[in-house]
């Protein structure tokens, strides 16, 4: 090999030498890379498989052990409900696997994302998206404090409603698809306080589409009052809640995705039940806000088909919330009662 020439063209051989020796480098660790996901996608699949047929064989013990419970002998009640017991144990054990595992996406989320993968391999991951989840809730709750207190107070105009409405569409519209992405990762929040963000997400899209005139004035004030108190409301209950979540963490008491919830859970009981006053009158208030729309809707001049259509998703966040809140609680003094009792 001849010695490279003197001079600027010399140096930039050099370089490329350097270069090219990292670059086979760079191709042997990609090829290395390559094998190794390969060999993970393999392993994916086996636990998926694996961990599925035996979820379907512990579906049919659970059923066999149920229809011959009663016919069997006295005596074998402990063994069949420790049988139970490590049924239910051992689910709760793959629901953990699983959120290590690709899964396919629910109907929401398949409608919004398509097929994409969207399940967090490492722990760490997890963690970031949702604490970001966490912060995204926290940044845009004090955002919508300050604007409904703005529309509220400031200024009386329908573009900048529209924009405040316009944000609570594309605010509840994220937080569906980052919950639902949150579920695919581990995450237990389930039932109603899923279900209210899509029912928010509506009325918020009627609102938006209000157009201005003698009905949207009678409620506009109250509602943007309404909207300054639940944000307010969501506001302590990130504080209160995330604290009391990381306490509950530490202790090994929760699970470390378990997220702050716009509701009363049984885990919130320690500290957190000066809440409740808080949300049972925002709960209240959002029956007045049905009844006050129903009213306006049985008005003569009124015309707009919004009225109604905003009425009734206040009625079901209501009944929702109430009911759900009152069963928390119903629940906590149940089980505190046989506690007691017990002692």
């Amino acid at each position: 090999m001849h010695p490279p020439p003197p001079g600027p063209l010399g140096n930039c051989l050099r370089d490329w030498e350097n270069l090219q020796q990292d670059f086979q480098s760079i191709q042997e660790a990609h090829r290395l890379y390559r094998l190794k996901l390969e060999e993970l996608t393999k392993l994916q699949n086996n636990c998926t498989s694996s961990i599925s047929r035996q979820k379907k064989h512990l579906q049919e013990l659970a059923l066999v052990l149920r229809k011959c419970k009663p016919s069997l002998p006295s005596g074998t009640e402990e063994a069949v409900q420790e049988l139970e017991n490590q049924i239910k144990e051992r689910q709760g054990l793959f629901f953990d696997m699983e959120a290590y595992l690709p899964k396919k996406n629910g109907l929401y989320l398949s409608l919004v994302l398509g097929n994409v993968n969207v399940t967090l391999l490492s722990k760490q991951a997890k963690f970031a998206y949702k604490d970001e989840y966490e912060k995204f809730k926290l940044y845009l709750t004090i955002i919508l404090i300050l604007i409904s207190f703005t529309c509220r107070f400031l200024l009386n105009s329908r573009v900048t409603d529209a924009a405040f409405n316009f944000l609570l569409v594309w605010y509840y519209c994220t937080l569906t698809i980052r919950e639902s992405i949150l579920i695919n990762n581990g995450s237990r929040i389930k039932g109603w306080w899923v279900f209210h963000h899509y029912v928010s997400t509506f009325l918020s899209g009627v609102m938006l589409t209000w157009p201005d005139g003698l009905m949207y004035q009678r409620f506009r004030n109250q509602f943007l009052s309404f909207s300054m108190y639940q944000s307010f409301v969501q506001f302590l209950q990130y504080y209160y809640q995330s604290g009391c979540l990381y306490r509950l963490r530490a202790l090994g008491e929760r699970h470390t995705m378990d997220l702050t919830v716009e509701g009363f859970q049984s885990w919130m009981w320690r500290g957190l039940t000066f809440l409740l006053p808080f949300l049972f009158f925002g709960h209240f208030w959002q029956l007045f806000n049905a009844l006050t729309l129903f009213n306006l809707a049985r008005d003569p001049e009124c015309k707009e088909w919004q009225v109604l259509m905003c009425g009734f998703p206040f009625l079901l966040l209501f009944l929702g919330n109430f009911f759900t809140t009152l069963r928390v609680v119903h629940q906590k003094f149940h089980s505190q009662w046989h506690g007691s009792k017990k002692e």
